[in-house]
């Protein structure tokens, strides 16, 4: 191999190897920033496995008030919440209905399942009859940070209620990033559209719904 070939490898070798530890240490602040807004009861800006997301600590009733703030939405209307394991539902949820569980272990695509008798949680993020809306997410940032955080965190589309959901980072308006308390950084970078998660809920005959394909 002609010498400056060999050294243009090794320049580019090096540069992704820069590039690899950069973006590792990007990763592990914004999992410690995140981690310390959430304990303070403030809100963020974060990438899920759907939508860009505006989360909190899902057992904080003043900081989920905050994101309703934020998004000039009616309390009334409930949020989503993201868990990072399957076993984790019976903590928040009274009724496991086994049915709801077989269908989770079988989808690959996000979805969010409404379920009855919610438990400790934010009062204000459960609807009026009591359900709550919950995702087991897959992505792998939003684990990390929820195996660090201990709880689960709410995950609400970043818009002003009434506009349309943002599918990328870029779609996010300025009012949204400049009202949470931290903002990641992690794949700002990303273009793909990104679509919401399909909702579903049982009704007491045991039936599927399908609210949202």
């Amino acid at each position: 191999m002609p010498l400056t070939k060999f050294y243009t490898i090794t320049k580019l070798n090096l540069f992704k190897g820069d590039c690899l530890i950069c973006s590792m240490f990007v990763y592990e602040e914004d999992i410690q920033l995140c981690l310390t807004t959430l304990q303070k009861g403030g809100i963020i800006l974060y990438p899920t496995d759907t939508v860009w997301g505006i989360g909190c600590d899902a057992t904080n009733e003043e900081a989920v008030a905050k994101i309703f703030d934020l998004k000039k939405r009616v309390d009334s209307k409930a949020l989503i919440v993201l868990l990072g394991e399957e076993a984790q539902i019976a903590h928040y949820v009274a009724d496991n209905n086994l049915q709801i569980f077989d269908y989770i272990k079988g989808i690959h695509k996000p979805t969010t399942v409404i379920y009855q008798k919610a438990i400790n949680l934010a009062k204000n993020l459960v609807a009026e009859d009591g359900s709550v809306a919950i995702r087991i997410t897959k992505d792998a940032f939003c684990k990390d940070l929820m195996k660090a955080f201990g709880k689960p965190i709410v995950s609400t589309s970043a818009n002003i209620s009434g506009y349309p959901t943002p599918l990328c980072f870029a779609d996010i308006s300025i009012e949204i990033k400049e009202g949470v308390d931290y903002l990641v950084k992690h794949r700002q970078e990303e273009t793909s559209m990104q679509m919401p998660s399909s909702i579903v809920k049982w009704d007491e005959d045991g039936n599927l719904i399908i609210i949202r394909p």
